[in-house]
């Protein structure tokens, strides 16, 4: 209460900034674009459901009490807020990482949603983190310094001493990056004065170290920190950031990437992603060719040999021996940051080769399968399951071994993947259309609004989409341009019609299907996807695989019962109830089972592989 009391006192002496401010520096190598975050808006969907559920979330929690390990550690009164409990009590070693996830999560719905309460908690909350930063002198911190721990951590950390398990720049990092995002979407100045002086921080920090020395500093795991710094440096154009930037480049894991060597087996997942995003950035701000084949190796690599059906990746939170799958269906699969990460990384690479469908095609299979039931849809504020369990008999809702609980929580979890759960669901429409000067890219098929301003066009997107295999995009506005539809290569005999007459154009399975023509107000082109059963079997092990319908993995309910192994899986008798949708059933060990979208899967124990034998029916 006492937070939301300062508020409206400062708003009635201050108007937030509410203007985007782009990026100084325009990106190298890239052929699209995306759209900026205020150009998409879902509509009526599962999609928009989790969004919604999300903004609840960040609407209801207290920022007095993500404010406690700030204010604590920086030396001023805590207001009397309770602490959190979880990732972020005051004795949890890397506390005070999930509050740059909730101003990038507030940042995106005031710029999508136009959300007030979202931009004032941001503004806000980025004031209160400068009087942090501006005691460091009487906390005894160097100038720039933001933590909810002491600064001491980063000397033991440098000098081998550090034991608690701490990840001192990983927590840096998400401050770093949602005061960046609260800037560059909100247009808040003070955002950028605190993000300055923190990244000044960070090259004081790192300048003096020798190369071997930050080497071996980046043995512990430091986040997206090249990625952000790269980031500030597009946002600025000071190169004294691309700098910062190059020094968290991690030989370790960068030169058998460049050489393309998969020595990934062992490392712990969400260490290296956001390292190979950051490549990808660097690479759009030199245009060296090393940083692109680093982070396109890496994602082929996952993608192909690391990747588990439902587009998630690691077990126990790391990457196992390429291939390797059938052998590690375990509880804690798959978990969420991973995904978040890949997702973000895919987007980074497809702009720099937009008529490659393999990215998309993957990016679908992770969004429907793995971060849209990431999230439950039972509670009012979308908490969300750390790993998403592949063993025989799993269930959604598992949290970190060492966490305790299920689901996330409102105070007393405040995980990694709760911290990118809260980022997901406030950006789902981000990556369904790009464009470039006259070409737009229909990527993913999700009921949305596109406005174009650039053209003064607008699109609407209708579709029941996994469910149904047709989507409907509706043109308002005028002119010549190019429209490109994704044509996944799952499908069979896919066709597009505009105002009802079928086109004659090629719509082969993993390309892009071309329309090139003079549009008007009303055009409407209809999209259709025929869908059919098809198995994704283990890279391993053939004989035990996942089924799927269309780019909707399934799975079998199994209520609460408990499975000792893959379930057999007589694949004859799969059959769909009913001509529409995604309900089926099967005989798996000699008995019916009932089969659905694994989206879906909540509230009781499920078979995602099964041991498979027989043929799957036309």
């Amino acid at each position: 209460m006492k937070f939301l009391l300062v508020l409206v006192g400062l708003q009635l002496a201050v108007t937030p900034a509410t203007a985007q401010v782009p990026p100084v520096v325009s990106e190298t190598g890239v052929s699209a674009h995306r759209f900026d975050i205020d150009q998409v808006a879902l509509t009526s969907s599962r999609f928009m459901d989790n969004q919604n559920r999300t903004l609840n979330y960040l609407k209801f929690v207290d920022p007095e009490r993500l404010l406690y390990v700030f204010r604590a550690n920086h030396g001023l009164s805590t207001n009397g807020a309770t602490p959190n409990q979880g990732w972020d009590a005051p004795d949890f070693p890397f506390r005070s990482h999930m509050q740059g996830h909730f101003l990038t999560a507030w940042a995106q719905c005031w710029a999508q949603l136009k959300d007030t309460t979202c931009r004032d908690r941001a503004v806000q909350f980025v004031e209160e983190l400068q009087k942090c930063q501006n005691n460091n002198e009487a906390a005894g911190f160097n100038p720039g310094y933001l933590s909810g721990f002491p600064e001491s951590e980063f000397d033991k950390m440098e000098n081998g001493t550090l034991t608690n398990g701490n990840v001192p720049y990983y927590a840096l990092h998400k401050t770093l990056a949602g005061l960046l995002d609260v800037y560059r979407w909100i247009g808040d100045e003070t955002a950028k004065d605190v993000l300055l002086a923190f990244s000044g921080w960070v090259d004081a920090r790192t300048e003096n170290l020798t190369y071997d020395h930050m080497q071996n500093v980046m043995r512990t795991e430091f986040g997206g920190m090249n990625e952000v710094m790269a980031d500030v440096y597009h946002q600025t154009g000071d190169e004294r950031w691309l700098t910062v930037a190059q020094r968290f480049d991690h030989a370790l894991i960068f030169d058998p990437l460049a050489a393309n060597q998969d020595r990934l087996s062992g490392l712990h997942a969400n260490t290296q992603v956001p390292k190979w995003i950051g490549a990808a950035r660097e690479y759009k701000a030199t245009g060296t060719q090393r940083y692109a084949d680093i982070a396109r190796n890496a994602w082929n690599m996952t993608v192909n040999a690391h990747t588990y059906a439902i587009g998630g990746n690691s077990q126990a939170e790391h990457f196992r021996p390429p291939n390797a799958i059938a052998g590690f269906l375990d509880r804690d699969t798959a978990e969420g940051c991973n995904t978040y990460n890949m997702l973000k990384l895919t987007r980074e690479l497809f702009v720099m080769d937009p008529d490659n469908t393999e990215y998309f095609d993957f990016y679908e299979t992770a969004l429907i399968n793995h971060m849209l039931g990431q999230q439950d849809p039972s509670t009012e504020h979308g908490h969300i399951t750390y790993f998403t369990s592949l063993n025989p008999g799993g269930r959604r809702g598992v949290g970190p071994a060492w966490g305790g609980g299920t689901w996330s929580t409102d105070y007393n979890s405040h995980w990694c993947c709760q911290g990118t759960g809260i980022e997901t669901n406030t950006k789902m429409q981000e990556a369904i259309y790009f464009h470039d000067d006259q070409t737009l890219y229909v990527n993913l098929f999700v009921p949305s609004t596109l406005n174009w301003k650039a053209k003064s066009v607008t699109v609407s997107q209708s579709t029941m989409f996994p469910a149904g295999d047709v989507s409907t995009l509706t043109v308002d506005g005028e002119g010549d341009w190019t429209m490109k539809i994704r044509i996944p290569a799952w499908t069979e005999g896919a066709s597009i019609a505009i105002n009802g007459a079928t086109q004659n154009i090629s719509a082969t399975p993993g390309s892009y299907a071309t329309l090139s023509r003079s549009w008007a107000s009303g055009d409407q082109v209809t999209i259709t996807l025929p869908m059919k059963l098809h198995l994704v079997p283990a890279n391993d092990d053939p004989s035990v695989a996942a089924l799927a319908f269309g780019p909707s993995v399934l799975c079998g309910n199994y209520g609460s019962a408990t499975l000792e192994a893959n379930p057999k899986l007589d694949l004859a008798t799969v059959e769909r109830v009913g001509t529409s949708g995604l309900s089926f059933t099967g005989t798996a060990d000699g008995e019916a089972v009932e089969i659905g979208p694994f989206y879906e899967a909540q509230g009781f124990n499920y078979a995602v592989y099964w041991e498979v034998s027989g043929a799957l029916p036309n």
